[in-house]
């Protein structure tokens, strides 16, 4: 029976440690001769990388918490993976996956021997390689940490639902003080024990960051002590007075992440066995926070250049000196080889590795086994159950439009609200997929009208409830929204998305901008995972625009931002869609197809506010496959005959508005012939690009069949900014673009004036169409003259009546659709 706390496994566990760390530090340097000094080979000018990239600071701390983490897999036989914080130091994980095996699964040609590891090396942070981040590219990452501030919402996000696992979370110290980890720390308060797993966090208290001291490095342990309390948890030390004598600091942190594992184990046991943790009271959950240098066992000083202190050089070991290349050693300079000969030398290779690269026999079992290792743990590879969503019938909760009532407001108000319409399928998916379906939210879902859901299950929230002031609130529930806060909520989301679950983050429109740059970091992560042939793919990552830019006429100028859409375009459309679905139905169809779509961010804008209805169940379910379509009732020309103008729209607003500016030129001139086009997908407009397998983008043939040739007069109502539209059109060459977008106007108004600020109101875009009209000579002047001037005197109207009397004129309110005039 092993004996995981004795001398002699804690001195396997080290040899293990420095086995890693040794690796970690040569291939920063080396491409190739890896065991020099195990094979006798000196190093060369071509064994070195001519520009070593790579970040060393943070390595030999992240594989001593590896090997540590390894060691409590086999003493609790505990399914755990590994999630580094800190940002760069790649080598921790792309290390032990190698000593374990399971990398040599993922590249088969990356052989656990001499060859294998020098091509290793050379790889690493090199042209055509791998980069210097716990990127796709290693096996057992599920967080990249690139962009710091994220690894507690994603570890969080990932242990939703799968009480089996932990999530060995270590956070760097100046990661620590980035607002979003900041704000990850309440992550605890959402965390319930009986059906979730646990986090462990481990503060990575290195010390410094680029060239700076961390906050919390220059923190008693007293008042880190009273900080963690303070949160909720319980924290504990690994730190001792001599930094160099390695076995005490493994002797400390075996007996430390013990008491964590048992004590996440206990309360765990005491939550699913005795129902503790289910009325307010919150566990003390372990934190731990490991003191372990920056640059640990690494070069000490810069005795070769620059100034002296105390005689020595400039300290590198535990300064922000280690941070990235601590030596200035390359194949073009090869002064400090020997103090590179001398750092290797001390873990002692000889001991760990045999001559033709294996490891040595007696540190092969160190490792667990199969599925057990971090690196395999099927969790970090789309999840132990990845299958789609069981789904309801989207039509069956769909509005029945017919002829008779489209574009008009249905008898029930609340059919009337997209997002309303929206929560009874909701409701519908929670039933059916109890553990695998989640709505995140930053306490905006009762606004956002998902009242449907509310009938089916509550928020997830472990603090003490208090009635009848809270609501909808219990221990166990579908939707986490209780904490204010987009980041926790995208890096929930996040988690439970690459950990093979679906879930929707829903928020403002306007907010959501608040983590484009983690969208960006999730699209970066699934482009770059889509390339490795053992990587699983994911279900898609789905975030709703509500609460929308021409919605936000009471909360103002501040809440008004449809930026997210031209963020978004600027992606690789292989892994983007964008839907713009313009009422219920076409809502419930595009959703329908974005929870069967895989490895992709499926952003949809969809309306909360009550407003004309306009598809049936079929035209919505063509609107949702096809992306774009043409709308023959709202169009006066026949097929084969030369159309005079195309108007077009994509959104809520935009659709009303442009319907009804169609109207308004039909009514006086139905001799005008024009087409008009509902866009759902936006990306269907954009144009293909190189050999990107861009599946959804029209053909200049299709794209012309729907706006006609270049010149063809387009009045195009777009929910976003107008120069992603007129880019699209510019890259299609297509001239005669009339684009009413918005234009950064607005303030707290009404309804209708918020779409007059922009002027995507009927109003403007119906002078607009008049004019091209007259000037192409399909409408004589006078007709064209008067009809302009009666617009211009209604936004003279409109302008007057909502200054004076702050409500909206009847030619917006009380405007329905009726058949138009062929």
């Amino acid at each position: 029976m092993t004996e995981y706390n004795s001398e002699a496994y804690l001195q396997k566990l080290d040899k293990w440690w420095r086995a890693a760390t040794y690796l970690g530090a040569g291939m920063i340097f080396l491409k190739e001769n890896p065991l020099f000094s195990v094979t006798g080979t000196p190093i060369k000018a071509e064994n070195l990388k001519a520009n070593p990239i790579g970040h060393w600071g943070t390595v030999s701390g992240q594989t001593f918490l590896y090997a540590h983490a390894n060691r409590l897999i086999n003493k609790y036989h505990q399914k755990m993976f590994y999630m580094g914080g800190p940002g760069h130091g790649g080598q921790a994980m792309v290390v032990p996956a190698y000593l374990d095996g399971s990398y040599t699964e993922a590249y088969p040609e990356i052989t656990q021997d001499l060859e294998g590891m020098s091509r290793l090396f050379k790889r690493f942070s090199f042209p055509g390689g791998i980069g210097s981040h716990m990127t796709a590219q290693t096996p057992g990452s599920l967080h990249e940490g690139g962009e710091l501030g994220y690894v507690l919402s994603h570890a969080t996000g990932a242990i939703l639902d799968q009480p089996e696992q932990i999530a060995f979370a270590v956070v760097g110290d100046g990661e620590a003080e980035t607002g979003p980890l900041m704000t990850s720390w309440h992550s605890i308060k959402f965390i319930n024990p009986k059906n979730d797993g646990a986090i462990l966090p481990i503060l990575d208290l290195n010390g410094f960051k680029i060239s700076n001291p961390t906050l919390f490095a220059r923190t008693s342990d007293v008042d880190i002590r009273k900080f963690f309390e303070g949160l909720g948890y319980s924290p504990r030390y690994i730190e001792n007075a001599d930094i160099h004598d390695y076995m005490a600091y493994h002797k400390l942190a075996a007996e430390v992440f013990d008491k964590a594992i048992e004590d996440i184990h206990q309360i765990q046991e005491d939550a699913r066995e005795h129902g503790r943790y289910q009325n307010g009271e919150i566990p003390a959950w372990p934190i731990i926070i490991a003191r372990l240098p920056k640059g640990w066992g690494g070069p000490r000083y810069n005795d070769w250049s620059g100034p002296k202190f105390d005689g020595k050089g400039m300290p590198i070991e535990h300064s922000f000196r280690a941070h990235q290349v601590p030596l200035p050693l390359s194949s073009k300079n090869m002064e400090t080889l020997p103090e590179f000969e001398e750092w290797m030398t001390s873990y002692q290779p000889e001991t760990l590795f045999n001559a033709d690269g294996s490891l040595k026999e007696e540190l092969r079992d160190f490792a667990p086994k199969g599925d057990m290792r971090m690196a395999a743990n099927p969790v970090t590879n789309g999840g132990v159950d990845s299958s789609n969503l069981v789904l309801p019938d989207w039509q069956e909760f769909a509005n029945p439009i017919s002829k008779n009532n489209r574009g008009k407001l249905l008898p029930d108000t609340n059919d009337n609200m997209d997002m309303n319409v929206l929560s009874k399928y909701f409701a519908e998916i929670v039933k059916l997929n109890p553990t695998r379906f989640r709505l995140f939210g930053p306490d905006e879902t009762m606004s956002n009208r998902f009242w449907e859901m509310f009938k089916v299950t509550n928020r997830q929230w472990m603090q003490v409830i208090k009635n009848p002031n809270d609501e909808f609130i219990s221990p166990e529930g579908r939707i986490i929204d209780s904490q204010l806060s987009e980041h926790q909520a995208e890096g929930w989301l996040e988690g439970y998305t690459l950990t093979g679950r679906t879930g929707v983050f829903a928020s403002y429109e306007s907010f959501l901008r608040v983590v484009d740059s983690m969208l960006t970091q999730h699209f970066k992560w699934i482009r770059q995972a889509a390339d490795q042939k053992w990587r699983h793919d994911y279900p898609s990552l789905n975030v709703i625009s509500t609460s929308t830019v021409f919605q936000q006429d009471h909360n103002g100028y501040t809440h008004q931002d449809p930026g997210m859409l031209t963020h978004l375009a600027e992606k690789k459309s292989d892994f983007i869609r964008q839907y713009l679905p313009a009422d219920g139905n076409t809502l419930l169809a595009v959703f329908n197809r974005a929870f069967q779509d895989r490895s992709k961010i499926n952003h949809i804008v969809a309306s909360k506010q009550p407003r004309q209805q306009w598809f049936t169940k079929e035209e919505a379910e063509k609107l949702a496959t096809d992306g774009i379509a043409t709308i023959d009732w709202a169009s006066t020309v026949k097929e084969g005959e030369a159309v005079d103008l195309v108007f077009a729209s994509a959104g809520a607003e935009p659709t009303i508005e442009t319907l009804a500016a169609l109207h308004l030129v039909n009514e006086v001139f139905p001799q005008a012939k024009f087409r008009y086009v509902n866009v759902v997908e936006l990306g269907r407009l954009q144009k293909k690009k190189g050999a990107l397998n861009q599946e959804r983008e029209l053909s200049d043939e299709e794209f012309e069949k729907y706006f006609g040739p270049s010149g063809t007069p387009v009045i195009f109502g777009f929910h976003g900014y107008e120069d992603l539209i007129e880019s699209i059109f510019y890259q299609r060459g297509h001239e005669g673009l009339i684009v009413h977008g918005y234009r950064e106007d607005g303030d707290i108004t009404t309804t209708y004036d918020m779409r007059v600020y922009s002027e995507l109101d009927r109003f403007h875009q119906a002078i607009d169409a008049m004019q091209v009209l007259y000037v192409n000579r399909k409408v004589n002047q006078g007709l064209a003259k008067a009809f302009i001037d009666r617009m211009e005197r209604t936004l003279v109207k409109h302008f007057e009546v909502t200054r004076n009397e702050g409500v909206d004129i009847p030619e917006f309110t009380e405007w329905v659709w009726s058949d138009l005039k062929k």
